[in-house]
């Protein structure tokens, strides 16, 4: 359906088109019957299509549709091309259900593993993030389905979300924050993105120009349009001026406050129009794009989810090769969670799986099992332990499901610790003491406190809340149907106090500070020696992987070019499998303190038994810098980097070095506030300042001379005026800096 927009906004009343800048209800926006506008769908969420299903008559009930496993699942699949698979299948259910728009992905970070709302949130690394964001998007929207990516940006806890502010420094933003959205819209170029709730720096991400227009749109290039999250809209005319085009739920609560600010002559007709232009955009794509369906393969979606499942789940620990089970082995299948399966997190993602599988039935295909619920709740309960303990004792493995429950993990509010509850940590340690075999398979959104039963289990399986195929790719991962190849998109350090926001997550009601800036997740981790549970990127397989022969397509790099990095990855032991290759950059040397890696590359190989392959990761110059305050701008330093390949991020198998030769000068400005040690390690005035030195016979076999390094210029001239050095000498110490900093 092709509209006139221009015809269109000529015959809009000014009243009409603030009507049009806010949605007609919940779920659609605006319909404006007198210019034949319709109006057009939104809907959650980032795990599948969450329709609401007004004749079931409850808020949260949703019409079926698939519900594959939580973002944070997607993203230890380490596997693109799935992803956009995936997401090319919820794009189908939205056409089905007439949704224009999907809200989601989310690719907020992970600055703590306490948010409540991280299992929607992909990784902690932001490259992962805006990659498998980007393959997201690309799927859903290939379907002729708009995406929202949200939250833009910085909302990375539930505490206080609507009115808290996230002080964070320019730099942290751009490499941390900011990199997934700034990826995803050159990458993918998503319909729509999401304000944020909260703050930054003090003003309301619904009203922050410098966000909203001068970096999304001016500097990114952005041309889709920017929403509210529902109800993050604090001023409509203020909102309206810094480049928010649609307010969300409608109808608009300041319709009026707009139109008075319009007649007051404080909101212009130009930037009115300029809102309405990029809404009725939209409602064109939207339309255009719409498709007549009648039926939808949810048979075939559910293959995917499984599919999807099965690559993000992360085996942690194997002793002893306890996994994989034999067929018809004599189990004991232990934990509620076996038969109502953990498989979504709570909030507005919550949606309504259009099949779910269990694991006990799953696993019960392939061996004879014995069940036991072993906890009804968080409270320990004495007989149910003892009942599992009792059906555990002659078993040849025992299977216990452990992990989150829904009023840990949910939107809303954030996580008390990183515990599981008490009840599955006691059924653990008392099946324990009867049979040894056992293997805990976890269920959570986020990180887990694994150390507390870590020693009573011999094998661990991170099966994520995988969504309604869970069971099956659960039971193919345990039988060795499928080879585990999930890595983790964060690290469970060995306690949470080891994080970096221990002590300032989540902030008061005014302001929550990133103190950590760029040092986040395994980040902090290296910088701090810190020893961890399990890295980022860690997973083990029942097979084992070689990597040789790295090579760099070149040795020295200069502004503009890229790079080529090469490997060749064996299958050296007896189980096909796929091994997620990982790519970190190190710089040796910076003008700030870098991360000692980042990760700027991977790919996903299959490889069968004894097979070997070539693999190609090519980087750019972008992957080489980091955001210059002083330049506004990233930018490249000079100087040597290693090329690193890893199977994670504490496992790296090869490195290479190489040159950058960058023209960017990223030295900073010099003062005459610099201590003389500084000035003299400095080449731009190094030589001059020590020659002055010599002539006045001040060098280090002088007394005088540590004591004079840790002056600024502006004392230590003062000091040697004092003592009668040479005032010729002492101009010319002091002219030295009078056209190198603006600032003098």
């Amino acid at each position: 359906m092709e509209i006139d927009i221009e015809k269109l906004i000529a015959k809009l009343t000014v009243e009409e088109k603030i009507k049009l800048l806010s949605g007609g209800d919940a779920w659609h926006t605006q319909e404006i019957e007198s210019v034949d506008i319709p109006n057009i769908t939104l809907t959650d969420g980032p795990h599948g299509v969450r329709l609401e299903d007004k004749e079931a008559g409850e808020f949260f009930q949703s019409k079926p549709a698939t519900s594959f496993p939580i973002e944070a699942a997607m993203a230890a699949s380490w596997n693109q091309d799935l992803i956009e698979e995936m997401g090319q299948k919820m794009g189908e259910e939205c056409q089905y259900y007439d949704v224009g728009v999907l809200l989601g992905p989310g690719v907020n970070g992970k600055r703590s593993p306490l948010a409540g709302r991280n299992f929607e949130y992909f990784s902690e690394d932001p490259y992962l993030s805006g990659k498998i964001g980007a393959s997201f998007v690309k799927g859903v929207q290939s379907e002729g389905v708009g995406t929202s990516v949200k939250h833009y940006v910085a909302n990375e806890q539930e505490t206080n979300r609507m009115v808290v502010s996230s002080e964070v420094d320019e730099r942290t933003l751009r490499e941390i924050y900011l990199l997934p959205f700034e990826m995803i819209v050159k990458e993918a170029n998503p319909w729509t993105m999401m304000c944020a709730y909260n703050k930054v720096n003090g003003t309301h991400m619904s009203q922050n120009k410098k966000y909203l227009v001068d970096v999304l749109k001016d500097e990114w290039g952005y041309e889709g349009l920017i929403m509210s999250d529902w109800g993050a809209v604090s001023d409509k005319v203020a909102s309206i001026k810094a480049g928010l085009d649609l307010e969300m739920p409608g109808p608009g609560k300041e319709d009026e406050k707009a139109l008075q600010a319009f007649e007051a002559g404080e909101l212009t007709i130009e930037e009115i129009n300029a809102r309405v232009k990029v809404v009725l955009e939209l409602v064109e794509k939207v339309l255009t794009e719409q498709k007549d369906v009648d039926e939808c393969d949810f048979e075939q979606n559910h293959k995917v989810a499984r599919k999807v499942a099965e690559e993000s789940m992360v085996l942690l620990k194997n002793e002893a090769d306890i996994l994989p089970l034999a067929e018809d082995s004599d189990l004991a299948v232990l934990g509620k969670f076996a038969q109502e399966p953990r498989f979504q997190g709570g909030g507005s993602s919550q949606l309504n799986p259009y099949n779910l599988e269990t694991p006990l039935a799953e696993i019960k295909k392939h061996g004879t099992v014995d069940y036991a619920p072993g906890y009804e709740d968080e409270e320990i309960n004495e007989d149910l332990i003892a009942e599992a303990c009792e059906i555990a004792q002659d078993k040849d493995k025992v299977i216990i499901f452990a992990g989150t429950t829904e009023k840990i993990e949910c939107e809303g509010y954030d996580r008390k610790d990183i515990s599981i509850p008490e009840s599955h940590i006691q059924l653990i340690k008392e099946v324990a003491k009867v049979n040894q075999n056992i293997v805990v398979v976890t269920n959570s959104g986020a990180a887990i406190d694994i150390e507390e039963f870590e020693a009573q289990a011999r094998g661990i399986v991170h099966a994520w809340l995988p969504g309604q195929a869970g069971g099956s790719a659960l039971a193919n991962i345990l039988f060795a149907k499928t080879n585990p190849s999930g890595k983790l998109s964060e690290t469970f350090p060995i306690a949470y106090e080891h994080n970096p926001t221990h002590l300032s997550f989540p902030g008061d009601i005014k302001q929550v500070e990133y103190k950590e800036e760029v040092f986040v997740g395994y980040r902090y981790y290296d910088a701090k020696k810190l020893d961890v549970k399990y890295p980022f990127g860690f997973g083990l397989s029942y097979t084992e992987f070689e990597y040789s022969n790295l090579e760099l397509s070149k040795r020295k790099l200069k502004n503009g070019e890229g790079l080529v990095v090469s490997a060749d990855i064996k299958n050296t032991g007896d189980y096909a499998g796929q091994e997620v290759v990982q790519l970190y950059v190190k710089d040796h040397e910076a003008v700030v303190r870098r991360p000692e890696k980042e990760l700027k590359g991977f790919t996903k190989v299959h490889l069968e038994p004894g097979e070997s392959k070539r693999i190609n990761i090519k980087l750019d110059e972008r992957d080489f810098s980091f955001y210059s305050e002083k330049l506004g701008e990233f930018a490249v330093e000079s100087g040597q980097f290693d090329i690193m390949l890893g199977s994670s991020s504490r496992d790296i198998r090869a490195v290479e070095t190489m040159e950058f030769d960058s023209n960017d000068d990223l030295r900073e400005p010099l003062t005459v506030n610099h201590s003389i040690e500084k000035l003299l390690e400095d080449e731009r005035t190094g030589a001059e300042i020590k020659a002055i030195l010599d002539e006045i016979d001040i060098d280090q076999d002088n007394n005088f001379y540590s004591i004079l390094l840790g002056m600024p210029l502006t004392v230590a001239t003062g000091i040697l005026r004092s003592f009668n050095f040479s005032e010729e000498k002492i101009e010319q110490l002091a002219e030295i800096l009078e056209n190198t900093d603006e600032e003098l």
